[in-house]
């Protein structure tokens, strides 16, 4: 069995949205999916990307997908990665798909002279958290996220 990683292009769309859907199901988010395969299209291959996104494939068949965008840290005045989204069909799971997906982007982020390397994974998902931890991963208990959308960020982005 083979893993290679490439670049997602165009007309991988659909595939790209089949992995975020089964990552939105295993994470009991699907009713949150609204993105279309237009919309994947548009976002990653359109003439100015902000996301990127790279496929995994065993022996040629799709396997898991990372997405991910560029970062900036004030404190260390360098870019780095937010890791969007990664998931691995079930199937190929404990067969270095996802160690190979985390590793590319590392890899990145060493080849680019990044800073950092970040993500955030829901806390039940305990075999992900191993796996994160496994490959180095520190949590950083006291950071918590926020978020503001849908009525609240029309609200709060609405003009004085």
């Amino acid at each position: 069995m083979s893993v290679t990683i490439r670049d997602a292009a165009p007309g991988d769309a659909a595939v790209v949205l089949f992995f975020i859907k089964a990552l939105a199901e295993y994470e009991r988010l699907a009713h949150e999916v609204v993105a279309s395969a237009a919309d994947i299209e548009r976002e990653l291959f359109g003439p100015s990307p902000k996301v990127f996104c790279q496929l995994a494939e065993v022996d040629g068949q799709p396997a898991g997908f990372a997405l991910w965008y560029y970062t900036f840290s004030t404190f260390q005045g360098r870019h780095g990665i937010w890791l969007e989204d990664l998931f691995v069909n079930p199937q190929m799971r404990g067969h270095g798909v996802g160690k190979a997906l985390l590793a590319n982007l590392a890899q990145r982020c060493v080849s680019e002279g990044l800073g950092r390397y970040e993500w955030a994974v829901l806390d039940w998902n305990q075999p992900s958290i191993d796996f994160y931890v496994a490959q180095g991963a520190v949590f950083m208990d006291d950071w918590r996220r926020c978020r503001v959308s849908g009525e609240a960020l029309d609200k709060l982005g609405a003009a004085p």
